[in-house]
């Protein structure tokens, strides 16, 4: 379990969350909603560095996650940020192999077991036929697929990622999600931050509901749902429906 025990985070000098308590279930998918500027974002770049804990804990697994050396964070959490706009001018094989950085020595050579973390990752995806081309000549959602297995050849068992859906198409979208629960079932524990309240609830086990720069629920979908929490944050009516035999939401 990843856990915040009442953290204060600040950005640079100011400061943008407090006495945040949050916990995040092992082997689930738990996703983190709540309007633009609420602190979703903030609370998870606590786990990049970005934002600085100046009180409180993190816990990983019941060890303090900031004190351990950022390899072995490496190594247990991976990190996906919201992509950049500039994709680099490197090979897709060359860009996942940075997955393996916190497993090689000082001189980076790959062995065996890194090579074989990264065919694998690419496989999974389904861009193994894609290893030697640029990434910057992908499709954005080829592009998304690349840093994903990037993250996966990193082999932690806690995967956290910011806005993975930015800039995807539907059919990305839909690939992404379904890579999502294959990721799961892989036994990997899953934190995101979305914006579509639909695949959200579609997709998560749990969710973290924000707005004010505070938790304001968390539970099983479930339980958000009948809390009212969702509808209160978003100011919307939220319906279920079945269609062609699918359980959808509709949102008004």
């Amino acid at each position: 379990m990843l856990e915040f025990k009442n953290v204060d985070i600040n950005v640079g000098k100011t400061s943008i969350l407090k006495n945040i308590s949050v916990e995040f279930e092992t082997g689930k998918i738990t996703s983190i909603i709540g309007p633009n500027g609420c602190g979703k974002t903030t609370l998870l770049q606590t786990l990049n560095g970005i934002s600085k804990v100046v009180s409180g804990q993190i816990l990983l697994e019941g060890q303090s996650f900031l004190e351990l050396s950022y390899k072995e964070r490496a190594k247990r959490l991976s990190f996906l940020p919201q992509l950049r706009e500039n994709s680099p001018s490197i090979s897709v094989k060359g860009l996942v192999e940075h997955g393996r950085f916190p497993y090689m020595g000082f001189s980076r050579k790959m062995s065996e077991e890194d090579e074989k973390a990264v065919y694998d990752a690419l496989e999974f995806v389904s861009l193994y036929d894609y290893r030697n081309q640029l990434v910057s000549e992908l499709s954005g959602g080829l592009q998304q697929r690349v840093y994903l297995a990037m993250q996966l050849a990193q082999n932690s068992r806690y995967m956290v990622m910011d806005e993975p859906m930015n800039y995807l198409d539907f059919p990305a979208q839909r690939e992404m999600y379904q890579l999502m629960k294959k990721l799961k079932a892989r036994g990997k524990t899953i934190i995101l931050v979305l914006h579509d309240l639909g695949q959200t609830l579609q997709i998560s086990d749990n969710i973290v509901v924000m707005d004010d720069r505070k938790i304001m629920g968390t539970g099983t979908v479930k339980e958000c749902m009948q809390s009212d929490i969702i509808r209160k944050v978003f100011k919307c009516e939220i319906s279920e429906v079945d269609i062609d035999g699918s359980h959808q939401y509709v949102f008004t």
